[in-house]
């Protein structure tokens, strides 16, 4: 999944747009007082991206609708506060010039009768620079302290959530405590960005669903007490492509598993890879060293599961992906990250696929009318699907499928 997003709830901006006006800072709310006189046109405001800027003509692209041109007035007051600013006490005054491409901004003007335009009385901005750094540090968090994997048991009541973990070693149950101030999200049906996640609470959490949450472990590393969750249903398909339409951007495939034909659209943030052969070999191996004795395929002699670590360590295809050495799959601080690894073979584009490849794919729920799309799509797969071709235990690509965190994946 893409990094480069920033979680936009999270910022007062967006706080004040989405939330309501109750909670506008009181800066806020006595400078839309102030403005609204009875004898001038009414008041609008824009949340959204500053797109382009030609001297006091500013182009804003915001969060929903049409493009926006604003006009800043000559005693417009221009302020900047921190991103996560809950209020204007520390905003700083700045200069025009000063605003740049891709800052943040609301605008509070006098609109055009078509709401094309504003003139600007007020604009408050978070610059890019900032959005960036926090968001840096907020993924950085999240491959400290995020885990992820799917949801296996929910007690609403006692605030827990139950997921389930895998690494080459096995499979691992972990807690997952929410209290009062844990923060909650649900991913939209046709969306896996954590921008588009709406807040919810442990009911709306199922049994099925892929879980990632933020938090400080237990010191066996079997509870997290969490800070911040994200939820959402999304179905995985394992099996062969019917027919690709690269045009289109669609791809058909035939489930191994519920043996029926899924359509599936590819949109620009769909990310298609393909395993490398002797990767793709080294993890069908330790798929067959997990299967219990007397299961046809299984392996006697399950030494052979170090063949995935191989791969790691650039013996298998995957070094000259990722840099090479263990910085292809290793984690900071020691252990191994499959996911990071996973991310790391060859991107490949839809007209790369063909009737007949094996692919592994995780995508959103979708909706009626829209249909599901492709987060991730891991090809090369063969060997995998033939270690387990009567689909008895999941692919071992699904638990990691999303990572551990929407500003970066990270495992347990």
């Amino acid at each position: 999944m893409e990094t480069k997003t920033a979680i936009i709830s999270t910022l007062a901006l967006s706080v004040m747009i989405v939330s309501g006006p109750q909670f506008l800072p009181a800066g806020f709310a006595s400078a839309t007082a102030q403005a609204q006189d009875a004898t001038q046109p009414a008041i609008a405001r824009r949340i959204g991206a500053i797109k382009a800027i030609n001297g006091n003509a500013i182009t804003l692209a915001p969060d929903s609708g049409p493009e926006v041109a604003v006009t800043v007035q000559p005693n417009a007051r221009l302020l900047r506060i921190a991103p996560g600013a809950k209020d204007l006490k520390d905003a700083a005054p700045i200069q025009l010039q000063e605003l740049q491409v891709g800052d943040r901004v609301r605008v509070r003007g006098q609109a055009s009768a078509d709401g094309t335009s504003i003139a600007a009385l007020e604009i408050i901005v978070i610059s890019h620079s900032d959005l960036e750094a926090q968001h840096e540090q907020e993924r950085q968090d999240w491959q400290k302290r995020g885990l992820g994997g799917p949801v296996s048991a929910v007690d609403a009541t006692a605030g827990t959530v139950t997921i389930s973990t895998s690494s080459f070693g096995g499979k691992k149950a972990i807690i997952v405590r929410a209290s009062k101030s844990t923060i909650i999200r649900r991913y939209a049906p046709d969306s896996a960005k954590p921008e588009d996640a709406k807040l919810t609470t442990l009911q709306d959490v199922h049994v099925g669903d892929q879980l990632r949450a933020r938090g400080d472990r237990s010191a066996d590393g079997g509870e997290l007490a969490a800070e911040e969750i994200f939820t959402g249903n999304f179905p995985y398909v394992e099996g062969l492509i019917n027919s690709v339409d690269a045009s289109a951007g669609r791809v058909s495939v035939q489930d191994v598993l519920s043996k029926k034909t899924v359509q599936l659209k590819i949109n620009p943030d769909s990310q298609l890879h393909k395993i490398p052969a002797e990767m793709a070999q080294g993890f069908a191996m330790r798929l067959k060293a997990r299967l219990p004795p007397g299961t046809p395929g299984a392996v006697a002699n399950s030494s052979s599961a170090s063949t995935p670590h191989a791969a790691a360590n650039g013996q298998g295809g995957a070094g000259g992906t990722g840099g090479g050495g263990m910085g292809g799959g290793s984690r900071p601080g020691g252990g191994f990250d499959f996911q990071r690894l996973l991310d790391q073979t060859p991107a490949i584009a839809l007209a790369d696929l063909h009737k007949g490849d094996a692919v592994a794919i995780l995508a959103t729920e979708g909706t009626s009318s829209g249909g599901s799309t492709v987060i991730k799509l891991y090809s090369g797969v063969e060997p995998i699907l033939q270690a387990v071709p009567n689909g008895s235990q999941a692919m071992m690509l699904a638990p990691w499928s999303l990572g551990g965190a929407p500003s970066g994946d990270a495992g347990p």
